[in-house]
C-alpha cells in the first residue's frame, strides 16, 4: 500500500491543482457578474428589482442541476470549422460554479456598498475575507466535476480506489484524502478568521480615534 500511495500522492496533488484552477476561474467569473449586480441593487427601483430577482435565482440554483443543464445545452464546439474551440467539461464546471459565485458576490458586494455609504470602510473591507471563504467553498464544490469527467482530486481518488483490491487499503486511501481536505479547510478557516480579526481590530481603532475628543490649543 505504501508504494501505491507514493504513486497516488503526486497524481492527487496534480489533480487538486485542477480544483484550485476551477475555483479561481469560477470566482473570477462570479466577480465579473456579481459586482455589477451589487451596484444595480443600489440603483433606482427599475434597475434594483431585476437585479434582486436575478441574484435570488443565482443563489437558489443547484450547482449539480446547472452543471448537467449546461452540459446538455452547450455545443461541443464553439467557432467556425477552421477555428473551432472545444467546450471542455472543465469549462462547464467553471460556469456552473460561477452561478453560485455570482450570487454570493452580489450579496457580499451589496453589504460592502452599504457599509461604504455609512462611512465604515473597515466593515466594507470584510468583502475580502468573504471572497477567500467563497474561494475555498468553490474548491470543495469543484469535486462535483467528477460526475462529468473532470480530472480533479475526487476522480483521481475514485480511480485509485478501483485499482485497490483490499478493503483496508481503500479505507486508508479515503481516510488520507479526507484528512487532506480537512487540513485545507482548517487552513482556510484560520486564514479567514485571522483576516476578519485584523479588519475588526482596525475598525475598532478607527472608531476610537474618531470619537476621541480633540485637544484645544
Amino acid at each position: 500500500m505504501s508504494s501505491e500511495l507514493a504513486l497516488f500522492v503526486p497524481a492527487f496533488l496534480a489533480a487538486f491543482v485542477t480544483n484550485l484552477s476551477v475555483a479561481g476561474s469560477s470566482l473570477a467569473v462570479g466577480l465579473a457578474a456579481g459586482c455589477p449586480l451589487a451596484l444595480m441593487r443600489r440603483a433606482p427601483f427599475w434597475l434594483r428589482w431585476p437585479a434582486d430577482m436575478l441574484t435570488g435565482l443565482l443563489r437558489a440554483a443547484p450547482t449539480f442541476v446547472v452543471m448537467f443543464f449546461l452540459l446538455n445545452v452547450m455545443p461541443h464546439e464553439i467557432g467556425t470549422a477552421g477555428n473551432a474551440w472545444r467546450v471542455s467539461p472543465e469549462l462547464v464546471l467553471v460556469l456552473s460554479l460561477a452561478v453560485y459565485a455570482a450570487g454570493y458576490v452580489s450579496d457580499s458586494g451589496l453589504d460592502a456598498l452599504r457599509h461604504l455609504s455609512a462611512g465604515s470602510t473597515g466593515a466594507a473591507l470584510l468583502f475580502v475575507p468573504n471572497m477567500i471563504r467563497a474561494f475555498f467553498v468553490l474548491v470543495m464544490a469543484s469535486s462535483t466535476g467528477a460526475a462529468i469527467g473532470v480530472h480533479e482530486a475526487v476522480m483521481t481518488t475514485l480511480r485509485q480506489a478501483d485499482r485497490l483490491t483490499g478493503r483496508t487499503d481503500r479505507i486508508v486511501l479515503v481516510l488520507v484524502v479526507i484528512l487532506f481536505f480537512t487540513l485545507v479547510l482548517q487552513i482556510a478557516n484560520r486564514l479567514v478568521r485571522a483576516l476578519t480579526r485584523l479588519l475588526t481590530r482596525q475598525m475598532s481603532t478607527t472608531s476610537a480615534d474618531c470619537h476621541r475628543p480633540r485637544e484645544t490649543p
